[in-house]
């Protein structure tokens, strides 16, 4: 049944807004309050202006040849000689040593032979990377321009041999022989160098068991670095310099001995500074190692050296030995591995000892039955 407009309520809905609530006097407005909380973490939350320095690296200084050293007369030579080397070494690290009495034929022969690692496949060197794990063979190319030098890191040891055998059949027997040959001279000389500055400071009980026990057993290493003639004059420097800082020295030693003749100049990197002179011509120059700077108590920093080429030729080899003398563990060690090498399979099992027992008892009771008998 139909409603009539009489009998419908005048308002049934009222759908009209509330008004809005009375703002209390002593209250600020949402506008006001979101200044003053902008404000408070503009200022709370402050950071400070980072300023980076414009240059990582220190500044490079020329500086004239350091003093050079005649090794043939070392053990006549007068204290304020040796007093102007031992200086050179505190002041920047480094000298130059000539007439040390290595046939220059042994080092042309084996830097001639060290080009041949370069010449390998990338393919191939990767089984011959260096790691963590594994400090020897080709280090990874330092930078992704062109240009850039090469490294391979050679060490005596039967892995490193087998390994590169199986890669480089043909030659790679000829080059080991022959760094090892000039090793055996460059050793000689260090052997000679260390004793010099062993006189000059009291010994040591925590630098021999310490630096030499714990890392001279790993012995004297040999360093080939390529160089291209595109090579900028400080990346490989800058690199090492780099990996110094984070990760430290890969190699304990206590004086690196540089193979450089032809080079235009000589970088060394240190704490105190970047300082580059030009080596004379057949000059050794020879660095300090963290070694001889626990055995001078600081006094000798540990520094990094490298050469750098501008000649005409498209690449150079230069080597650094870095030589760590044997202390009395590591030659009772290698005394005890010549006699019982387990790579050669030299050591007695239990079988032979077994059978030693009993050949010695039956010669025992032969000896008896002779001499009873007469």
């Amino acid at each position: 049944m139909a409603l009539s407009p009489e009998s419908m309520p005048e308002k049934p809905f009222d759908f009209s807004v509330p008004p809005p609530s009375p703002i209390a006097s002593g209250r600020r407005s949402c506008v006001t309050n979101d200044d003053v909380l902008s404000e408070f973490l503009q200022h709370s939350l402050r950071v400070p202006d980072l300023v980076l320095p414009d240059k990582v690296f220190p500044r490079q200084n020329f500086i004239d040849n350091p003093p050079k050293l005649d090794f043939q007369l070392l053990s006549s030579m007068e204290t304020d000689s040796l007093s102007n080397i031992l200086d050179s070494i505190a002041r920047i690290g480094c000298f130059q040593l000539v007439n040390y009495g290595i046939q220059a034929e042994c080092i042309r022969s084996a830097l001639a032979s060290a080009a041949g690692i370069f010449q390998l496949p990338p393919e191939k060197r990767s089984a011959v990377t260096r790691s963590p794990e594994k400090l020897y063979g080709f280090e990874e190319v330092h930078g992704e321009e062109d240009g850039e030098g090469e490294e391979f890191v050679w060490c005596k040891g039967e892995v490193l041999k087998s390994a590169m055998q199986t890669i480089w059949p043909v030659g790679y027997s000829n080059f080991s022989d022959k760094i090892e040959t000039l090793l055996s001279e460059i050793e000689k000389v260090a052997e000679k160098i260390l004793g010099i500055i062993r006189q000059s400071f009291p010994p040591r009980t925590g630098y021999e068991n310490g630096m030499i026990e714990g890392q001279g057993a790993i012995g004297s290493r040999c360093h080939l670095y390529k160089h291209n003639r595109a090579e900028k004059c400080n990346g490989t420097l800058r690199y090492d310099v780099i990996r110094m800082l984070i990760k430290g020295f890969d190699y304990s030693h206590a004086l690196s001995l540089h193979v450089c003749d032809g080079s235009s100049e000589f970088h060394v990197y240190s704490k105190k500074g970047w300082v580059s002179f030009c080596p004379d011509k057949d000059a050794l120059v020879i660095t300090v190692g963290d070694q001889t700077q626990a055995l001078s108590g600081g006094q000798f920093k540990h520094v990094i050296g490298r050469p750098i080429y501008r000649g005409e030729e498209e690449e150079y080899i230069s080597m650094a030995f870095l030589y760590s003398p044997p202390s009395a563990t590591t030659v009772a060690a290698a005394t005890t591995t010549a006699r019982v090498d387990p790579q050669k399979g030299n050591t007695i099992s239990l079988s032979q000892q077994a059978i030693a027992a009993i050949v010695l008892t039956l010669v025992y009771y032969i000896l008896v039955y002779l001499y009873n008998k007469f």
